[in-house]
């Protein structure tokens, strides 16, 4: 009877280590993805945060008062988008979510301010260079949609792609009339 008590109780803790063990494996799995999760969400923040100055810097290269308006509408757009995600990231445990822009931003900024310089403030070439960064950002934000992420990021995630797509399109076809005139 004792060496059944025995097998028992060894069986038991033999459980309660599987268990332990596989808590523990899911936990570093979930903390895992926890980090990629908040990765995606920073890159999204820092191209966000590209588009808001660069948009910001175009809407003072053009000569076109209702182009610096959208540009400028754009560019509070791009800082609430980027709140919203900043928000998102905290809320995911991430104590310092990104809060600038790339050094590829700032070197296609820096092209814009030499091109419209070098144009005279050439409201083509702007929204030329507006609708090459909106490409970035589309790209990126297609990047992220493939991730695996729960569905209340996710959902803040397709809805600004939406308006980011809608943004290029329209910095496109005004790119395109302003070619044609």
């Amino acid at each position: 009877m004792r060496n059944r008590t025995v097998a028992n109780v060894t069986a038991v803790r033999l459980t309660n280590q599987q268990r332990a063990a596989g808590l523990r494996n899911a936990y570093r799995f979930y903390m895992a993805q926890q980090k990629e999760i908040i990765s995606t969400i920073n890159s999204l923040i820092e191209t966000l945060k590209d588009g808001q100055e660069g948009f910001k810097q175009a809407a003072e290269g053009v000569k076109d008062t209702g182009l610096k308006t959208l540009f400028n509408e754009f560019s509070m757009q791009r800082a609430r988008f980027a709140g919203e995600l900043q928000a998102q990231a905290v809320q995911l445990g991430e104590r310092d979510p990104e809060d600038s822009s790339s050094t590829a931003g700032a070197m296609h900024r820096a092209w814009i301010n030499i091109k419209s310089a070098v144009t005279s403030q050439d409201d083509h070439a702007i929204l030329a260079e507006c609708e090459r960064g909106e490409d970035s950002a589309v790209s990126e934000y297609k990047e992220a949609l493939e991730e695996d992420i729960s569905a209340p990021i996710r959902d803040i995630i397709s809805r600004q792609y939406n308006e980011v797509q809608s943004a290029h399109d329209r910095i496109k076809a005004l790119r395109d009339a302003t070619k044609a005139s």
